[in-house]
């Protein structure tokens, strides 16, 4: 798979959304690893800004970059059809603050850029994904995010207007759906909303030519192109706001009323918790160690039915692992723990995350088969939420100091990327 930028230069101009200037907006091609960057041709050196999270500011109902003169306001759509492309490299150049509006959705940009060509070039693309889970909240929005080959959104919303109410859809983000389905959904608002958002200075460049005016009744001098137009537009935003990362993202993504502000916040956490890429993740496969329950077994001395570690993902000697156990109604711990509400003990909890411990220390001592774990203290422990039948867990544990024979570990256990118990442990390694 190669890089992609444009093979010809292509212009676009209209009217920004909420500053209300004229711009005209410029693609160019750019070189193979210089990813998505803007550059100001109306301020003094033409300064670029690149398309990033790293840049990126809370502003309402809009996605910024960067702050003071030299910022960038209402980005996502043009960063939509960059990213429904799968476009890695281009200079967007802007003449003005805001990009041009044009009909309120992608699809303007995405047929310029169609236009201009899709050229492939030297290097291969850089992608996100996810070694875990990832659950944010950020006011009323609520994300997941799963590991997947690919974009998979599944967005929902819901608005007290009769033509809205609560909507979702899904789906996976090809080039081809992406023009097909969600590039076209135009950008929407109340008519009630009018006088508070220009009072603020924003929406000076809206009308019923670039947004989806609806009154208390109906939608107000247009046509839906489809019904549920409102959750594609917010669909579409997600995937513009995620171009973000620099990166082509490959994740399962649920969003609830989903907003600018949140779908950053989640691609930061996405990225904290991303599968280590690139040329020095390559040229170090020895570095993580997946065992399976087998290896598992001749390094741990449990047996049913107390070994609480079915699988490690991710094992670094003397650094981290990342462990696995699946909770089924199975365990016979639910039994009695309690009958018709089934909990997993949070002494378990923390015994299993103490076993995951117990594998890596194990990696940090010579001959590991004829030693054996003894945990000596358990420090600021805290159960965030409960664990039911069906949850999976995910230990995340830390070598925080090694004194010979004697270590200090920090772990967290997970689910759907949610912490539900933390804790600091002190252990010995002794001959069996």
């Amino acid at each position: 798979m190669s890089r992609r930028t444009i093979a010809r230069d292509v212009t676009v101009q209209g009217i920004g959304l909420h500053l209300g200037r004229v711009c005209t907006l410029r693609f160019l091609p750019a070189a193979s690893g210089a990813g998505i960057r803007f550059r100001r041709t109306d301020l003094a050196g033409h300064p670029e800004t690149p398309a990033h999270h790293r840049v990126a500011v809370a502003a309402e109902r809009r996605t910024q970059l960067g702050e003071g003169d030299a910022a960038l306001h209402t980005v996502e759509h043009v960063l939509a059809a960059v990213a429904g492309l799968c476009i890695d490299d281009l200079l967007i150049e802007m003449d003005s603050a805001e990009p041009p509006i044009m009909d309120g959705s992608a699809e303007p940009f995405r047929l310029a850029l169609v236009e201009a060509g899709l050229r492939e070039q030297e290097g291969s693309p850089d992608v996100l994904r996810l070694r875990e889970a990832v659950r944010i909240v950020d006011g009323e929005s609520v994300y997941v995010a799963h590991p997947a080959e690919t974009l998979e959104l599944e967005v929902k919303i819901d608005f007290p207007h009769p033509l809205i109410g609560a909507q979702d859809g899904r789906w996976t983000v090809t080039e081809e759906t992406f023009a097909r389905e969600l590039a076209p959904a135009r950008t929407f608002g109340m008519l009630s909303w009018v006088e508070g958002l220009r009072a603020k200075g924003l929406i000076q460049g809206a009308s019923t030519e670039n947004t989806i005016v609806l009154d208390e009744t109906g939608v107000v001098d247009t046509t839906l192109r489809w019904t549920d137009e409102f959750v594609r537009h917010k669909a579409m935003d997600v995937v513009g706001d995620l171009a973000l990362a620099g990166q082509r993202v490959r994740a399962k993504i649920t969003a609830t009323k989903p907003s600018h502000r949140g779908t950053v916040t989640l691609l930061r956490e996405m990225l904290a918790h991303a599968v280590p890429a690139g040329p020095a993740a390559a040229a170090n496969p020895e570095e993580t160690r997946v065992l399976d329950i087998e290896d598992l077994m001749k390094i741990l001395p449990h047996r049913y039915p107390f070994l609480l570690v079915d699988r490690v993902i991710e094992l670094e000697p003397q650094k981290r692992v990342v462990a696995i156990k699946n909770v089924t109604i199975n365990e016979p711990f639910f039994q009695g723990h309690f009958p018709g509400h089934p909990i997993m003990p949070g002494v378990l909890i923390v015994e299993a995350m103490a076993q995951a411990g117990g594998v890596l220390l194990m990696g940090a001592v010579e001959d590991p088969e004829s030693k054996v774990v003894y945990f000596m203290s358990i420090d600021n422990i805290k159960f965030r939420k409960p664990v039911k039948p069906g949850d999976q867990l995910r230990f995340e544990v830390e070598l925080v100091q090694l004194r010979g024979k004697v270590a200090r570990i920090a772990g967290v256990a997970k689910v759907d990327g949610a912490v539900v118990c933390e804790a600091e442990m002190a252990a010995m390694v002794r001959d069996r």
